[in-house]
């Protein structure tokens, strides 16, 4: 059956489509990969082992730069977004830079009604985990389209940074839950996170999860959990006084080696 999307996943869907134009002239992957190049960092590429061949599928792929990376890396990709913008997007990329992609428009929660099949890599990344409204429903998705065999793996910003706001620079404070909630955080237009120059036009909400509720929804869902590593660098600049250290990647410098800002996990169908 259809699974209709939330008003406050419509209101995100509509977020997602006005920030495309942004994203696709502010993230250098964009450029990166019409240089023939890579979106992926050396931790995804070293966790997630060789693809050549392989069937990937990518959730929440936005503009599509993650799947077209695995696609220059020998996978037969699908992309998957609820945002129309999105996907246009991602599909203008691929013919640009003439690597072979599936992108399709969808919910994650709709996808089994309208994609078929199973996938030897399920594959998401990177400020995803907060857009979704139901975690455990997540997982058995994933799931569904693992075949046998299958590894699911993720590289996701550390859930506890989601309590904090930066008070000056280096100095944060918890103003917010690390606890899911059944209510989302209402997020007024504010600036965005690849072009500090746009302020969005549109509200956005989002839901916490833990490091908890992440294991419980893959567990829960059948899978058997691999590997979980934690890293002291974050993919974007979430707090004022963060600061550049490896190649697109920020840490707070009197922090440096202190702190795990993301994680990866991977875990198995059998």
């Amino acid at each position: 059956m259809p699974n209709p999307l939330t008003q406050p996943e419509q209101a995100n869907q509509a977020h997602w489509d006005e920030v495309v134009p942004a994203h696709v002239q502010a993230y250098e992957a964009v450029a990166m990969l019409k240089a023939g190049g890579s979106a992926l960092d050396e931790i995804e590429l070293r966790e997630v082992g060789d693809v050549t061949g392989k069937t990937l599928l990518h959730l929440q792929c936005h503009i599509g730069t993650d799947t077209l990376s695995w696609a220059r890396q020998g996978a037969v990709v699908t992309g998957v977004d609820f945002s129309a913008a999105s996907i246009a997007a991602a599909r203008q990329l691929a013919e640009e830079t003439q690597l072979p992609a599936t992108f399709i428009e969808a919910s994650i929660y709709d996808l089994p009604n309208v994609l078929e099949g199973q996938f030897d890599v399920v594959y998401t990344s990177r400020g995803v985990l907060c857009w979704l409204r139901d975690l455990e429903a997540w997982g058995r998705i994933i799931a569904h389209f693992l075949k046998p065999g299958g590894l699911f793996y993720i590289m996701e910003s550390h859930p506890m940074w989601n309590a904090f706001e930066e008070l000056e620079s280096g100095e944060l404070k918890p103003l917010f839950s690390y606890f899911h909630t059944a209510e989302p955080l209402f997020w007024d237009a504010a600036g965005d996170y690849a072009d500090a120059m746009y302020q969005h036009q549109s509200p956005s909400y989002e839901w916490a999860w833990t490091i908890s509720d992440i294991f419980n929804a893959l567990l829960k869902a059948g899978l058997q959990l691999e590997a979980f590593n934690e890293y002291d660098r974050l993919f974007f600049k979430l707090f004022p006084g963060m600061e550049p250290c490896v190649k697109g990647w920020y840490h707070y410098p009197q922090h440096a080696g202190k702190l795990p800002w993301i994680f990866t996990l991977r875990a198995r169908k059998w």
